[in-house]
């Protein structure tokens, strides 16, 4: 009978032990943003946000909803970075996770859209439409780094029209590596006062193809000599080279103008002018003010 309660007493703090390392193991899970990886969301607003009534043209929604992996730190860097520049600018800005601002009358009140670090199923079929609608009739786009992770792969329109590719991995041991971003195309708006090739700290995505393949025009590449494209984990390494290596491309889809940047993971990212001087360019040009046009 002491065997049998002693047994017992070994199963329960076995069992006690696996509940905390699952805990733990959720609770880390939430803290680095990966909660909606494991659990992924189809959750979809349904109630429009209130917009502010000083709200003035030209205006920039910045949009971060995650119902996949969160890009906390990126998220809070990169909207106080736009703050930043719209408040020099004189724009106005607008930020939100609330997908139901995708509808025909709210969209009207802005002049370009950022997809800040969004992931996942974010939209309604019917705000997909409300959306496409808007940036086909002349509006401007900047996806910024998680907003081309592949995890929009359920919104064929988006991927072919703005991102032009398919996410495989980014870099992990080390996960964040210095490497040099090479300029092209220095005659594009979104190009201008920018080095021909600058430093930046970053996690590296890679694609199954360089978009320049579908028609997409790169603005920049990484160089890949000068870091190391390579995931390892777990003793599996997987080479991430493509040879042809974009970061950030724009396009034209109908009357309106989009531009990814690969960038933007961390806070920091935001803070390197070379950075800071893209999103300038690609607001300004969403926006219609540069020369080129769609």
């Amino acid at each position: 009978m002491a065997r049998q309660s002693g047994f017992m007493r070994f199963v329960r703090s076995v069992l006690l032990l696996l509940a905390l390392l699952a805990a733990g193991a959720l609770a880390f899970a939430y803290s680095i943003g990966a909660w909606h990886v494991l659990f992924p969301s189809s959750e979809h607003d349904s109630r429009q946000p209130y917009l502010p009534p000083d709200l003035r043209s030209p205006a920039i929604l910045i949009f971060s909803k995650t119902n996949r992996f969160r890009h906390e730190d990126g998220i809070a860097g990169g909207s106080r970075a736009i703050a930043d520049l719209a408040t020099g600018k004189g724009w106005s800005t607008f930020f939100t996770e609330n997908g139901a601002v995708f509808n025909p009358q709210q969209l009207a009140g802005f002049d370009v859209v950022v997809f800040l670090n969004a992931t996942g199923d974010m939209l309604s079929r019917s705000q997909q439409q409300a959306f496409e609608s808007w940036l086909e009739s002349g509006g401007g786009w900047l996806g910024i780094h998680a907003a081309g992770d592949g995890s929009h792969a359920a919104w064929p329109w988006y991927m072919e029209n703005l991102i032009g590719t398919r996410f495989t991995a980014h870099t992990l041991g080390p996960q964040f590596q210095n490497a040099s971003v090479v300029m092209e195309n220095h005659d594009h708006p979104v190009a201008q006062g920018l080095p021909s090739v600058w430093d930046h700290g970053e996690e590296w995505y890679s694609w199954e193809r360089s978009p320049r393949a579908a028609g997409f025009t790169i603005l920049a590449s990484v160089d890949e000599d000068s870091y190391t494209p390579e995931q390892t984990f777990l003793w599996h390494q997987r080479d991430l080279r493509m040879g042809d290596h974009p970061v950030v491309w724009s396009n034209c889809v109908g009357s309106g103008r989009t531009v990814y940047a690969a960038m933007g993971h961390r806070s920091e990212s935001f803070r390197t002018s070379q950075f800071r001087k893209i999103l300038e360019n690609a607001i300004l040009w969403g926006l219609g003010d540069a020369e080129e046009s769609c």
